[in-house]
């Protein structure tokens, strides 16, 4: 089969590589749309030690099963394995169980190429008439859905009354937003300082998107921050809007562990959540919600060709895309 294999620091290559087989234990997908993540970024940059070359990336994944249970039907991929027996499992936050596992980590190769393979119970069946590219995105805004849930559930306030504040508008924090609107909320605003994605936000939902250099939201005024970049301006920005009795909902990895003001966090007892990816119940209630056409008309992404992989990489490292997601097609 071909794949976009990563052979070193900025280097993508399209080879030829073996086609996986099913097995007692993992069936095939023949993957028909894959996203590019943020995560897939840091590798490519050689900044995740967890991912050496070589190694297929991706793991946002939709195709057509070839095998096991779902044999003839698209299905959408949840790309984490988990043990199913420890407490985090038992306890519905698989997410965190520590022998969890993830596509285009080693020794699980990724979903940038033709097939991959994957646990039956890691699919989720995808309605006719929900195109694939649609359906990879499950798995970027089940983050979002997740961090949402969270935050909610410790607010003392509705959704819907609260204020929410999305920093980031690539496509974890666009879903974020997506997912905010789904769940109730009304006020939500998205910081983006790349006027190029700043467009392609205002035109994924009712979003306030704003400049975070130039104007935004008053200090102390976000019931709720979705920290989607998770940097040190980010982190500052998150303290500096967060209300007293706020939360902060954490979901970016861009770096560092700088930046939160931790005497305004105890002073006016601002919650801090470290959210990450999903429980396999998020996966769920977010790819359904994608099917029954909750998460907008996806205009925010773009599709290229696998074997142009290399070139959109290169792109998004030159912040040449407006799209807030690129989504690679075998």
């Amino acid at each position: 089969m071909k794949a976009l294999v990563y052979t070193g620091v900025g280097q993508l290559d399209y080879l030829e590589v073996e086609t996986p087989t099913a097995d007692a234990e993992l069936s095939v997908v023949k993957v028909e749309a894959v996203g590019i993540c943020g995560s897939d970024m840091h590798a490519y940059h050689g900044a995740d030690a967890r991912r050496m070359p070589p190694l297929i990336l991706g793991h946002e994944a939709c195709g057509i099963a070839e095998s096991g249970r779902y044999a003839g039907q698209r299905v959408t991929v949840n790309p984490m394995t988990t043990c199913g027996a420890c407490r985090y499992c038992i306890e519905g936050r698989d997410n965190i169980c520590p022998d969890r596992k993830l596509l285009s980590i080693p020794p699980n190769e990724g979903a940038f190429a033709e097939y991959l393979k994957i646990p039956d119970s890691n699919l989720v069946p995808v309605p006719d008439g929900v195109v694939p590219e649609h359906a990879a995105l499950t798995e970027p805004l089940a983050c979002g859905w997740h961090a949402v849930r969270l935050a909610g559930e410790r607010l003392t306030q509705p959704l819907a009354t609260a204020r929410i504040v999305v920093i980031g508008g690539g496509a974890i924090g666009v879903g974020a937003a997506l997912c905010a609107l789904d769940q109730g909320a009304k006020d939500i605003w998205i910081a983006e300082p790349s006027a190029l994605r700043r467009e392609t936000a205002k035109n994924a939902g009712p979003f306030n998107v704003y400049d975070p250099k130039n104007g935004g939201p008053e200090e102390t005024s976000a019931d709720v921050v979705i920290d989607a970049y998770g940097s040190e301006v980010s982190r500052a920005d998150s303290t500096r809007l967060a209300a007293p009795g706020g939360i902060i909902a954490h979901i970016g990895l861009a770096g560092g562990d700088a930046g939160l003001d931790t005497r305004k966090m105890t002073l006016h007892e601002i919650t801090f959540i470290g959210t990450y990816t999903y429980t396999m119940a998020d996966f769920h209630a977010t790819a359904h919600a994608i099917f029954a056409g909750r998460m907008g008309d996806f205009s925010w992404i773009e599709k290229r060709p696998l074997s142009e992989g290399a070139k959109a990489f290169a792109d998004l490292d030159s912040a040449l895309v407006p799209a807030a997601k690129i989504v690679l097609k075998p």
